[in-house]
């Protein structure tokens, strides 16, 4: 059976069971829900959740198993020669298959043998994904079953309700912290196969990036330096650059529509500012690379200034205006936090508007601006395609804005791409490059969210 017809039956028989858990709860007080322990609508709850989630549990583990046992039983039908050939072409082989029975584009001429071992492992799996229905359903009906059984005045379906709820919110906290967990030790372990081949201090000190490392011993145009301090300095000139265009302009724009704009233009111009955090960072790479780009240069040929067609000032510029929403809305709301009482003390002692904002609005919202600013550049260090398409691939060690730098993480794109062995020190630099970028961005988020909740704590 198709996955979705099967999905969409699961939903409509768990609808059937909350419909007929409340309808027994009240048949089973005699009409009068008042006599029941807990409400006919959490009875239908207690149906549904009882009857959907041991099926769902029960699906996603045949739809992990199930594959893995039919690669399994696919490869015990294969002839004893075939079985004991290198694991590599076995795989192949079985890949071959695979895309065969399904209907793709196969690396080999299609012959009986192949075709036989394809229809084979199509029947496998389609008897699978009958006996998954079958259970499936089964065990669905079954809780539901189960749960309207138990349907009574005296039941507490409420408790059980909850106690399910607050089972299914700690496992989705459980699933994220050790999808953190995660990436940390894969970082970690990679990094170390890293450091095995590279020295430490080399990577970090070192001034010359050229990952490029031998595949055989005459090839040339291999350096294999891995120098990261250009790659760290073309993120932090990006950086600075996106700053000092978003903060100005975001922080201007909070204040107007903070202290500024009426109702009605406010409810226009933020929603309106904050489409650019809606933007897909592809069109802000068009943007740079096709508009940005050309008008630096040539504005730099009418001064006389040399303006590489990949700078870091059009990369840096577009990017400042991808993260103006962050500052302007973060710094909005924290201005409109700040407590009526300190602008009405200020205009009581003389203060004009303007000197109330700069004496009395911005140092109060001081804390939650700093917060904004720093998540923004958090932000900024982590964005790729506006780098790729405008600033361009060339590991620079250079401060000049109007030259062709690059960001760790182009390069970890770029380090990831290719037909390199996956345990080379070039691919293996790219998780070296991720583990610094992850503990920066981290650093600096956990230094916003602290900033920002000290304000909440002084002006809640």
């Amino acid at each position: 059976m198709n996955l979705i017809l099967l999905c969409l039956i699961m939903v409509v028989l768990t609808v059937i069971g909350y419909w007929l858990g409340q309808r027994q709860a009240v048949s089973a007080a005699g009409g009068d829900a008042r006599r029941l322990h807990s409400l006919p609508s959490y009875h239908g709850f207690y149906v549904a959740l009882c009857a959907l989630l041991p099926a769902i549990v029960l699906f996603v583990l045949w739809l992990i198993v199930e594959p893995i046992i039919a690669e399994q039983v696919l490869i015990s039908r294969l002839p004893a020669e075939v079985q004991s050939q290198d694991p590599n072409a076995l795989r192949l082989l079985v890949g071959d298959i695979k895309s065969l029975a399904l209907g793709n584009i196969v690396s080999r001429e299609i012959d009986a043998s192949l075709q036989a071992a394809a229809d084979g492992y199509a029947s496998v799996r389609g008897a699978g994904r009958l006996g998954m229905t079958v259970a499936v359903l089964a065990l669905l009906l079954a809780g539901a079953a189960w749960a309207w059984r138990r349907i009574s005045v005296d039941h507490r379906a409420r408790n059980g309700v909850e106690m399910i709820a607050s089972g299914i919110m700690i496992l989705a906290s459980t699933i994220a912290i050790l999808t953190t967990l995660g990436i940390i030790f894969s970082l970690l372990f990679e990094t170390g196969r890293f450091f095995e081949k590279v020295p430490f201090f080399e990577f970090l000190f070192g001034t010359k990036w050229s990952p490029q490392t031998a595949l055989r011993a005459d090839q040339v145009g291999a350096s294999g330096a891995f120098g990261a301090i250009p790659l760290f300095a073309g993120t932090l000139l990006i950086t600075v650059i996106a700053i000092c265009v978003a903060v100005p302009v975001g922080l201007c724009s909070a204040i107007y529509m903070s202290e500024y704009a009426g109702p009605r233009l406010r409810a226009l111009a933020k929603p309106a500012l904050e489409i650019l955090a809606g933007v897909p960072t592809v069109v802000y790479g068009f943007f740079a690379a096709l508009t940005v780009a050309p008008f630096f240069r040539n504005s730099g040929e009418a001064l006389g200034l040399t303006v590489s067609s990949e700078s870091a000032l059009a990369a840096g510029v577009v990017m400042g205006i991808m993260i103006i929403p962050f500052v302007s809305s973060l710094s909005d709301d924290v201005m409109n936090a700040v407590p009526q009482t300190l602008r009405d003390g200020a205009y009581a002692l003389g203060a004009t508007k303007s000197e109330t904002i700069r004496q009395v609005i911005v140092p109060a919202a001081l804390p939650g601006i700093v917060g904004a600013v720093l998540l923004a550049v958090s932000r900024a260090i982590g964005e790729t395609m506006i780098v790729v398409m405008a600033a361009g691939l060339a590991a620079n060690l250079t401060a000049n804005p109007f030259e062709a730098v690059t960001t760790v993480t182009v390069q970890i794109v770029t380090l990831l791409v290719g037909d390199q062995e996956f345990d080379s020190a070039k691919t293996l630099a790219a998780f070296a490059l991720g583990l610094v970028l992850f503990a920066t961005t981290l650093a600096l988020n956990v230094v916003a969210l602290n900033v920002v909740r000290k304000y909440r704590e002084k002006y809640d």
